[in-house]
């Protein structure tokens, strides 16, 4: 198995999903960033990726986190999902809030319009967790 440049951050695996979900099933990451817009608002997920983005940055002093945000970063990118890469710069920026990726969604939507910037991010990645595993489970 390749060692990516996250492998050592406390939600690799976490971020592994998010990548392998994105290139699986882009059209329901596509659904789910409307979703998470409209339950948040513009301006609360615009304020919670600068603050992420602030904190990923602050934090990326040391190189390890700085190539581990810029590789996971990059292999969104190519897909060009915003809601992906929200998730994305949460699981790097945010050592605590891999859970809320397979949290209630509802449970996710209420801490997302109280202003949680964690969850205003992850919210898209919780609904398509949410929706894997009900198809999952209905097989």
């Amino acid at each position: 198995m390749t060692q990516t440049a996250w492998a050592h951050l406390p939600n690799a695996k976490h971020i592994d999903w998010v990548l392998a979900s994105l290139k699986a099933h882009p059209e329901k990451w596509e659904a789910a960033r409307y979703v998470a817009r409209n339950a948040a608002g513009d301006a609360s997920w615009y304020a919670a990726w600068t603050a992420a983005r602030n904190a990923a940055r602050y934090v990326a002093r040391t190189a390890a986190l700085d190539a581990s945000w810029t590789a996971a970063r990059d292999a969104a990118w190519d897909a060009a999902n915003n809601a992906a890469k929200c998730a994305l710069l949460a699981l790097v920026a945010y050592d605590d809030c891999a859970y809320m990726v397979e949290s209630d969604i509802d449970e996710i939507k209420i801490l997302a319009k109280l202003g949680d910037q964690r969850a205003l991010l992850l919210l898209p990645a919780c609904i398509v967790f949410n929706e894997l595993t009900k198809a999952s489970i209905a097989v």
